[in-house]
């Protein structure tokens, strides 16, 4: 029997998903949050889990975006033969408005990040189309479809390897997810693609992460064949690197690892490995004919009752702050910042340097300021500024010393580690960098007070904001003599969990 799918049906569909995946966290990702934290020994990889499931529960609540990168969209579709749509263009037309409907939508707008003409121009496409389309044709009447929006700084840390036939994939990613650094969000997952082709595995991979968190209930009934035992042994080694929340060193650096294959050439072993970050956001539908589709909401009783305290933070005023106190700073300590700050990720960036390089004055002063690498959400209703988190730090890494050394600049705020170029930058202009917590941008939000475009208006959320913030928390992350949390908290954390299992293993 053949099934109609009505355009407005499947448009709605994809619109009600996109905003609901914005705000709502899948169910099996706060139970393996949840249980994280629970587990967690380091106390400063528990307060930052802490804070993104108390983002998770305002965002359900508020039904405000997770994560200020909302994503470059991503859908599944899984067509029955016996399938007719009715469409006044294409299929993938009536998707892609789906995406800008969801995008656009006034209750709840979301950051539009998708750029056309990405080698040369890199333009806004303004409402985040087009999506990235798969489509597999299959025997039925419905139409089955996963809708995922991915945020770069996971997709970036995306890798593959072509591997001999005879290599150790366990071997290869445990070497290779230390180089991912922590600009991905752990904890996360891992999904690994196995086979095929270099596109099939980076396929796979992908697919992979669409799957339902289950590692808890895969370790305590054990496994039942040679992918699940892969998965544990990936599973535990990978968290045995002791990176932890947000690189931070601890327990839990993966919530699950998520394996699937395809048959392959001889002569190779491709492997994809795609991380997805602690946003994690996706959901399934399916159109029957009989209308939209409707996704059940997880319950506010799924969420545990937790709370962050900031009794051990140091207080900081950004409008007084000297190079003095700064100085006292050590690695790891938690700060609520006050005062005022200035907005800028890529583009301001490679703007600011080419004025500088060209000697001309530049818009905004920061003498004696911080720098937030951050590209919010635009505002509704009542807001000051929508979520707020911060974006990957290591990608304004070439452009820090110019920067530090032209214009007084005390220190930058971003998420995950910085890099070698970086780090010497810091140290020799005796400056600072400090780390807000990826995944919980609209807890971070609500610390500002105020915000206004300054400069580049025409970047749109790449313009450069004046932010004037209340007890904004933070930690530093690398202090004025260039030590960096991110490379000596791992090492501590592993060799913890070194000591714990071999303590366990001895145990009778």
């Amino acid at each position: 029997m053949t099934t109609i799918i009505k355009q407005e049906d499947l448009i709605l569909s994809i619109k009600d998903a996109l905003q609901f995946i914005s705000y709502y966290h899948p169910k099996d990702f706060i139970q393996a949050m949840s249980r994280a934290y629970d587990y967690e020994a380091n106390p400063a990889a528990k307060d930052a889990i802490a804070q993104i499931l108390i983002n998770s529960r305002m965002c359900a609540e508020g039904h405000r975006p997770i994560c200020q990168d909302t994503g470059i969209v991503n859908v599944f579709v899984e067509v029955g033969l016996d399938v007719k749509f009715e469409l006044s263009g294409s299929l993938d037309d009536a998707i892609n408005e789906g995406v800008r409907q969801g995008y656009l939508e006034n209750s709840n707008i979301l950051r539009a990040s998708v750029l056309a003409d990405p080698a040369f121009g890199r333009k806004n496409t303004k409402d985040n189309t087009p999506a990235v389309i798969h489509y597999t044709l299959v025997q039925g009447n419905t139409v089955n479809i996963t809708v995922a929006a991915k945020g770069g700084g996971s997709e970036n840390k995306s890798k593959l390897a072509m591997l001999n036939p005879s290599d150790s994939i366990v071997d290869w990613v445990v070497k290779t997810v230390p180089t991912m650094g922590a600009g991905w969000c752990p904890p996360g997952m891992l999904g690994i693609g196995i086979g095929g082709t270099a596109e099939k595995a980076m396929m796979l991979a992908k697919e992979s992460l669409m799957e339902e968190i289950n590692m808890h209930e895969l370790l305590q009934r054990g496994p039942r064949n040679k992918i699940e035992e892969l998965r544990i042994e990936i599973f535990q080694k990978v968290n045995a690197l002791g990176i932890g929340a947000q690189g931070l060193g601890g327990l839990t650096t993966v919530l699950d690892i998520k394996i699937k294959d395809y048959p392959c050439h001889a002569a190779g072993k491709p492997v994809g490995m795609i991380p997805n970050c602690a946003a994690t956001r996706h959901a399934h539908f399916h159109l029957d004919g009989t209308g939209p589709a409707h996704i059940q909401a997880p319950s506010l009783n799924d969420y545990p009752e937790i709370t962050w305290s900031s009794s051990k933070a140091k207080h900081v005023n950004l409008d007084t702050i000297t190079q003095a106190e700064m100085n006292t700073w050590q690695p790891g300590d938690t700060l609520l910042l006050s005062g005022t700050m200035y907005t800028g990720r890529d583009a301001a960036h490679k703007r600011l340097v080419e004025m500088i390089e060209k000697q001309q004055p530049l818009p905004v002063d920061l003498q004696g300021k911080f720098i937030y690498y951050v590209g919010p959400v635009d505002p509704i209703n009542n807001e000051v500024v929508g979520p707020a988190g911060p974006t990957t730090a290591t990608r304004m890494d070439k452009f820090t010393r110019q920067v530090l050394e032209n214009t007084g600049l005390f220190g930058m705020i971003g998420k995950a580690e910085r890099g070698p170029l970086a780090i010497s930058a810091i140290k020799d202009n005796q400056a600072t960098y400090l780390m807000a917590v990826g995944g919980a941008a609209y807890l971070v939000s609500k610390a500002i007070r105020h915000a206004e475009v300054v400069a580049f208006a025409d970047l749109g959320m790449e313009a450069i904001y004046k932010f004037v913030v209340e007890d904004m928390p933070v930690s530093v992350a690398v202090d004025v003599n260039g030590t960096s949390i991110h490379a000596i908290a791992p090492k501590i954390w592993q060799e913890k969990i070194a000591n714990i299992a071999l303590v366990d293993a001895m145990s009778p």
